[in-house]
């Protein structure tokens, strides 16, 4: 078993960067999707994360076994790769049709989806505090989008609704790579398995995207793409290196904020550049049900720290 460093401090600065990068990514995608499709740009991000883990893994020549790709472990291997692969276009999908700061909200029903798998697959089991957890989870998730309530019941094929359709989709299919992942760790590290998704998934988008529409970007989108490039290695290096340090429920805990982030970004956002993205109407109950999700969020994940094996993720893509 895993023994952290105890360096809390580090761990806790680690796991801040990666809130910080991970909830400013919905509102540079979204930005960039102004002007590439989402397809393109899932491409792109797996294209340039494969290149540097490669990078990484052969420096320290922990390149993979591809022979251990057989039976179980390949049939494992294929729902981790076609899960985050999905994961990430159904994510785009969806921020195409809603506001950063819902995206990033109900994104956060993956971990959710991933603690019930647990209960299913693995006969696991919640403690109290994460049943109360997981309804204070519920019961904020359904008091952020009451301003939305007649939108979403009235209009079925509406944008919003299908984005909402889509970021539900892209949680299911996260829940299924983390929880292939979890059995793979058993015969590769996460590096490993993060490789051979991105360079499979890579391969995988060829026929569905469009490189060449770089050449039409504008400054502004050539920036926000590269951050987004940029922001997958250093945000997910700099979360691997926090479990180092830190346990794994705490820093998940921490990782809960990330949508408070987006949604503090956003008004920011809108403020300094109102016609650059629209932001999410709010009122009293939408805040409250943004802090219910979070702390629903963190209890599941500290509550779990003895009974559950399941190390917590963020499934910010």
């Amino acid at each position: 078993m895993h023994i952290v460093s105890g360096r809390w401090q580090l761990g806790l600065a680690l796991s801040l960067t990666t809130v910080i990068l991970w909830g400013l990514l919905p509102i540079a995608l979204k930005g960039v999707l102004l002007e590439m499709d989402a397809v393109t740009v899932t491409w792109y991000r797996f294209a340039v994360a494969a290149i540097f883990v490669f990078i990484f893994m052969a420096v320290r020549k922990r390149i993979p076994n591809f022979k251990a790709l057989k039976g179980i472990i390949g049939i494992l291997m294929l729902i981790a790769i076609f899960g985050l692969c999905a994961n990430y276009v159904f994510y785009l999908f969806g921020v195409e049709r809603i506001t950063p700061s819902s995206a990033q909200v109900m994104i956060q029903t993956a971990p959710m989806f991933m603690l019930l798998g647990g209960l299913l697959v693995f006969k696991e089991s919640f403690n109290k505090w994460q049943w109360m957890g997981f309804a204070s989870f519920v019961i904020g998730l359904v008091l952020f989008f009451n301003m939305r309530f007649s939108e979403i019941l009235s209009n079925w094929q509406g944008a919003y609704t299908v984005g909402l359709f889509w970021m539900l989709l892209a949680a299911i299919t996260w829940a299924a790579y983390a929880l292939a992942q979890k059995q793979l760790l058993n015969t590769f590290t996460s590096n490993q398995i993060m490789f051979i998704i991105y360079i499979t998934s890579t391969l995988i988008l060829i026929p569905g995207s469009e490189p060449s529409q770089v050449v039409s970007l504008s400054s502004i989108g050539w920036m926000l793409l590269i951050f987004c490039c940029l922001n997958t290695i250093v945000a997910y290096g700099a979360f691997a290196e926090a479990l180092a340090h830190w346990e794994a429920s705490r820093v998940s805990a921490i990782l809960a904020l990330t949508p408070l982030v987006t949604i503090m970004s956003m008004k920011v956002v809108a403020y300094f550049f109102p016609d650059y993205l629209p932001d999410e109407p709010m009122n009293a109950l939408s805040v409250v049900g943004s802090v219910m999700v979070v702390l629903g969020s963190a209890t599941t994940a500290v509550a779990g720290n003895k009974k559950s094996k399941i190390i917590k993720q963020s499934p910010s893509p």
